[in-house]
C-alpha cells in the first residue's frame, strides 16, 4: 500500500496537480482520495482504474508491477508512462510520437553498427 500511496504522490505532482483535484477529476469524495494518497486504504478495481486513467499512467504503474506481475524497473516504468501518454493521442500525435521513436532506435542501431565495425 505505501507503493500505491507514494506513486499517487508523485504522478499527481509530475502533473502538477493537487489531491483535491484528482479527487474532483475521479469523481471521488477528497476525503476518500486523501486515504488513498496518505496510504490508509485501497480502492476497488474500479476505482483504481479510474484514478489510473485520470493520471494518465496504468493501474501496474500505480501498484509498482511490471506488466508480468513482477516489481517494475526503470524501463518498465517508462514504458508504462509512455503507453498511457500515448493511449490518450489523437491518430496525428500518434503519428509524430511513433516516428521520433522509431528515428531514436533508427539512431541508436545505426550507432551499434558503427562501434562494431570500429
Amino acid at each position: 500500500m505505501d507503493t500505491f500511496a507514494r506513486k499517487l504522490r508523485e504522478r499527481a505532482q509530475q502533473l502538477g496537480i493537487s489531491n483535491a483535484e484528482v479527487a474532483r477529476r475521479c469523481e471521488l469524495d477528497e476525503r476518500r482520495y486523501a486515504h488513498y494518497a496518505a496510504g490508509r486504504r485501497e480502492p476497488d478495481l474500479a476505482t483504481l482504474v479510474k484514478i489510473s486513467k485520470v493520471l494518465g499512467t496504468t493501474p501496474n504503474w500505480l501498484l509498482g508491477l511490471a506488466p508480468n506481475g513482477d516489481e517494475e524497473t526503470m524501463s518498465t516504468n517508462l514504458l508504462d508512462r509512455l503507453y498511457a501518454a500515448a493511449a490518450i493521442l489523437d491518430e496525428t500525435e500518434l503519428r509524430i510520437l511513433v516516428v521520433q521513436a522509431e528515428a531514436i532506435a533508427q539512431g541508436r542501431i545505426s550507432t551499434k553498427t558503427l562501434d562494431q565495425r570500429v
